[in-house]
């Protein structure tokens, strides 16, 4: 799926509040060093290194956004706050807590290297030196590097736009009273809360249909957004025409079906140019197929350079059985520390409330039949 999908190449600006969770479009270099000093990473005293042991004179203080216009020479010390710039003449500084004062004198009873305690000029970057490059997803740590380097507009990846079209008689909206054999349309919101998570701007299309014409004229609709994300309708059952739609419309199919669980029935292809992923229509099956191979696909739509798969491994709190030879992803509570799984009671691809109370899905290898409590075992977050 990653060698087909495709990558986002459309551009635009945008200012610096707005580009949190974005994926950057160009390279950031540095505009001057960083630091632009060598500057003191501790409370303490700036001395040369070759004086130590001994006690030293103290010549003044220098703190943050000051100055010390003097140089160190043998026998000084300058005290000095963490982040003010090094003396010209010292080479190191002394932590506070690792001397004494008198007056105007300071005892160091300990040597210290040269280059202890402060940053030199540029280490972190150098002038005109790499500091973001394109395809990384703008977070708050790259947020500080562009506001460090003076950006206030920076240049990312256009959101792809993707339609979400979920299909079925059975399904009605969300804020309608469903009939005894009815339910609710929760797949498509579910699914907009994946994709806006994932870097998209999700479309919710109305519901297509288990008929010919409407199920043709959605997914038409569809095929004009990015990237065409539908639920249901992919089975095998009389009912299920997404795929023979797509392949009138001129579909090539990459695949239809994987062996996982939930989520068997699963297609991915491309129509009229764009590509399109058919999920099952199950609750569990839609999440689960969404966030292992559509999460990874709209990733790189928009502008990320890779998607891995975020497995985890933690330590299973009861014996856990499964029929192998399919990866089943079942709902399961993740400890707080990350560390313990425990897999949580539901009753099947439908149960949504399971769904809510787990925090993350247990993957469940499908050469293996059993696991004892104690043992580790993949996990993939929520």
């Amino acid at each position: 799926m990653l060698a087909r999908a495709r990558r986002g190449t459309e551009t635009e600006p945008v200012r610096l509040g707005d580009a949190a969770g974005r994926v950057l479009a160009e390279a950031v270099t540095a505009d001057r060093d960083y630091p632009p000093f060598a500057r003191s990473a501790r409370d303490g005293f700036a001395v040369r290194s070759a004086d130590l042991p001994g006690t030293l004179r103290i010549i003044g203080e220098v703190r943050a956004g000051e100055v010390f216009s003097r140089s160190v020479t043998a026998g000084e010390a300058v005290e000095i706050m963490t982040g003010a710039p090094l003396p010209p003449g010292a080479d190191g500084v002394v932590m506070v807590e690792h001397t004494r004062r008198e007056g105007d004198r300071v005892r160091i009873d300990r040597a210290i290297q040269s280059g202890e305690n402060f940053s030199a000029q540029g280490v972190e970057a150098a002038s005109g030196g790499a500091v973001l490059t394109p395809g990384c997803r703008i977070g708050f740590a790259e947020t500080a590097a562009l506001a460090m380097v003076g950006r206030e507009c920076v240049q990312v990846f256009r959101k792809p736009r993707v339609a979400i079209l979920p299909t079925g008689d059975e399904i009605v909206e969300a804020g309608e009273r469903p009939l005894d054999f009815q339910i609710r349309n929760s797949n498509a919101w579910s699914l907009a809360a994946q994709v806006a998570r994932a870097g998209g701007s999700p479309e919710i299309q109305p519901i297509a249909r288990d008929n010919y014409a409407s199920t043709r004229a959605s997914i038409e609709r569809g095929l004009e957004a990015d990237l065409l994300v539908l639920s249901g309708g992919v089975s095998a059952g009389k009912y299920d025409i997404v795929e023979k739609v797509l392949g009138d419309l001129g579909a090539e199919f990459f695949f239809d079906r994987v062996k996982i669980q939930p989520g068997q029935p699963l297609v991915f292809g491309q129509a009229r140019g764009k590509q399109f992923f058919g999920l099952p229509g199950n609750p569990a099956s839609t999440m689960v197929t969404f966030e292992v191979f559509a999460r990874a696909a709209l990733e790189l739509l928009c502008g990320a350079t890779e998607s891995p798969l975020p497995l985890l491994r933690a330590k299973l709190t009861r014996e856990f059985h499964h029929k192998p030879g399919l990866t089943r992803f079942l709902p399961a509570r993740l400890s707080a520390d990350g560390t313990n799984i425990t897999p949580e009671a539901w009753h099947g691809s439908g149960d949504i409330a399971a769904l809510a109370r787990a925090n993350a899905f247990l993957v469940a290898d499908s050469d293996r039949e059993s696991w004892s409590a104690g043992e580790d075992i993949r996990v993939l977050l929520k």
